[in-house]
């Protein structure tokens, strides 16, 4: 399946405009074969926007996903972004799969929230693997941090996940996750990882680009620099067994040996 990874921060505060830079994007990743788009962490808003983030909070089937839906649908592929998910008094830093037809296919709630600034504005998940059935692949979700924790990407892989998607938001300095981390990742649970980031300044954070889609041999299959790009890389799921049929890392694991990590 072919993965286009848009590596932008939008318009911060502007959802319409957010829509339309994601509806562009996706008409250029159809024409070049992709079934899938994923967008960065908080894509739908914006992320450094305060106390915006509150206010442009909305359930996971809000205006949002709809429009969302309707741009799947218009353009033939499946869409994965991400947004705050208001749900009753709490607010959630979400991402939501959307198939080609428009359906909702999965949701999920970010379960490691990183430093004050999200501690502040959103309540973290508690379900830490979430998947879907796309085109013959088992998709997960993750957004930004979550990756960097093993546990979390390991319960994926024992879940079964093909592809990994990680909507995130990484800022200066932390650009070895995208460099090194997260092909590590792919490699050490056999999958096939797609880190997508924003880029630029936004309020007190500059985020660093680099998304790259990571196979299960921990090589980079396309990787973005450091300005708006959409790139694309394709997920061979025959490679995907061959790799896991030559890789013994989970076949060889001696689960008793680990109490202590819980």
């Amino acid at each position: 399946m072919r993965t286009a990874l848009l590596q932008s921060s939008g318009r911060p505060g502007s959802p319409a405009e957010n829509l339309k830079v994601l509806d562009e994007a996706a008409g250029r990743a159809a024409a070049a074969g992709a079934g899938l788009l994923v967008a960065p962490e908080m894509f739908l808003t914006g992320y450094a926007i305060g106390d915006d983030i509150a206010r442009l909070a909305e359930p996971a089937d809000g205006d949002g996903a709809d429009a969302v839906a309707d741009i799947a649908g218009r353009h033939g592929l499946a869409v994965a972004y991400g947004y705050p998910e208001r749900a009753g008094d709490t607010v959630h830093n979400s991402a939501q799969l959307i198939s080609a037809d428009g359906t909702r296919l999965a949701n999920y709630r970010k379960t490691h929230l990183f430093g004050c600034y999200e501690r502040d504005h959103f309540t973290p998940g508690e379900r830490p693997v979430v998947q879907a059935e796309l085109d013959g692949l088992r998709v997960g979700l993750m957004i930004c941090y979550d990756v960097e924790f093993p546990e979390n990407v390991r319960a994926h892989a024992l879940a079964g996940t093909d592809l990994l998607l990680v909507p995130t938001a990484q800022m200066h300095p932390f650009q070895f996750v995208a460099e090194s981390l997260v092909p590590v990742r792919a490699f050490e649970n056999q999958m096939y990882v797609a880190y997508v980031n924003r880029v630029g300044a936004e309020g007190a954070f500059e985020f660093v680009g680099l998304s790259t889609l990571a196979g299960p041999d921990g090589v980079a299959r396309t990787r973005a620099g450091r300005a708006e790009e959409l790139v694309l890389a394709d997920v061979d799921p025959a490679f995907l067994a061959a790799s896991r049929e030559a890789n013994p890392y989970l076949k060889d694991r001696r689960p008793g040996l680990y109490g202590s990590l819980i």
